[in-house]
């Protein structure tokens, strides 16, 4: 190997080994996607919760199926807990879901907004809340009930939230507002509805428009906590809770093999560097095995161009008597190639032979080799002659059967 194959293979190990420093040196990212799953310790999952609610509740059990299929296949009672950033039921799910909660149950769902057929089952409406001078994207949320303090709990991880606009006050109890960060002085703000709880036969119904409430993110923040405390008191704890995880963003098995590798640092940049290894090592070996291979046109066939270049030469020079000669000598080798007859002797045996061979007439045959006659007994021809014979040579051959079959 040159020593410039050595210096390049030198600069790309440092360069390696300066990234694998620099990653492993600098501070990991936060992860903030919103995947409120109980097994995650992510700002926005929800394993503090899930930890506290094994305290305090006698039976926390968590439903990986849909809610449709599990209802269907277990004949339970209870809370069943709903929260994600988006939950969505089919027309199906929902009325399965509504007619287990009518036999007493309650029926809890927490989400950023809620599908049509629930909003328009409860008679309410949505709207989302007013970030009009919100700068900070900060929020302060409030339990409404007397028993609680009346303590406003601040979020600042949302751009918007949602409330509910219009509800049905006959049958809806208010039990949470929402409202974005303003001054004290500023009296004009009304705070929005994003939790209520609703009657549904012999059981009830919890929406609340505040999903973070479940998160790390937030119960970690003091005195947030204190809010979703505040949340679980409408709760009956001595019956089993059962928590979505169906209907969570994040996942709770990771299906694809390179979740260990990549999932873990050390064995992630172990990945890289051997990719890295594969990568150079084809490069340089490519180069030096793979050259590219030249393109050899084969050499052109120029024999038509070559005769026709001395035909135009002996053309234009006046020579008509020797074109005519090697016109006649090739007529007769066409013969002999073709018709398989002798030339050396020109008679009118040969003269018939040659016209049933070719497909002409006796007369037409006889008047072809006349005027060949005339003109090899002629020692200067013009133009007009020459062009005359290969007018006959070329009648005479459009005839040959013989020919049509090459």
């Amino acid at each position: 190997m040159s020593k410039k194959g050595k210096i390049y293979i030198a600069l790309v190990v440092l360069s390696i080994l300066a990234l694998v420093v620099f990653e492993m040196t600098k501070p990991k990212q936060i992860n903030w996607f919103p995947s409120y799953a109980t097994h995650h310790k992510i700002p926005f999952g929800s394993y503090v919760f899930n930890e506290q609610l094994n305290l305090i509740s006698d039976s926390v059990i968590t439903v990986n199926k849909p809610p449709f299929e599990y209802l269907r296949n277990n004949d339970i009672n209870g809370t069943y807990l709903f929260y994600n950033d988006n939950v969505n039921f089919g027309k199906a799910e929902l009325e399965s879901l509504l007619d287990w909660t009518a036999k007493g149950n309650t029926l809890v769902v927490s989400s950023l907004n809620f599908e049509t057929k629930l909003i328009d089952t409860l008679n309410l409406n949505m709207a989302s809340v007013n970030i009009f001078d919100n700068f900070e994207n900060k929020f302060q949320l409030q339990l409404v009930n007397p028993a609680f303090d009346k303590i406003q709990y601040e979020f600042d991880k949302a751009s918007t939230l949602f409330h509910f606009n219009e509800i049905d006050t006959l049958n809806t109890k208010v039990l949470g507002v929402v409202d974005k960060s303003r001054k004290a002085s500023d009296t004009e703000s009304k705070p929005s509805v994003n939790l209520i709880k609703q009657p549904w036969g012999d059981g009830a119904i919890i929406l609340n428009a505040f999903p973070q409430a479940f998160t790390n993110y937030f119960i970690l923040n003091s005195p947030n906590q204190n809010y979703t405390v505040g949340l679980l008191s409408y709760l009956d704890t001595s019956k089993p809770i059962y928590i979505d995880q169906h209907y969570k963003s994040g996942k709770k098995f990771y299906t694809s093999p390179m979740y260990l590798f990549l999932n873990n640092p050390n064995l992630k940049w172990a990945y890289y560097i051997v990719l890295i290894g594969v990568l150079v090592y084809i490069i340089f070996e490519g180069k030096r095995k793979q050259r590219a291979i030249p393109v050899v046109k084969p050499l052109k066939n120029q024999t038509v161009d070559f005769t026709r270049t001395i035909a135009n030469m002996y053309y234009e020079s006046g020579k008509h008597s020797e074109i005519a000669h090697h016109k006649i000598q090739h007529f007769l080798e066409y013969i002999r190639k073709h018709m398989y007859l002798d030339t050396s002797t020109i008679n009118a045996e040969f003269i018939k032979n040659l016209a049933a061979r070719s497909n002409n007439t006796i007369e037409n045959t006889k008047k072809l080799f006349d005027y060949i006659n005339n003109l090899q007994e002629q020692h200067q021809l013009n133009n007009i002659q020459l062009e005359r014979l290969n007018g006959l040579i070329e009648t005479f051959k459009s005839h040959n059967q013989w020919k049509t079959k090459q």
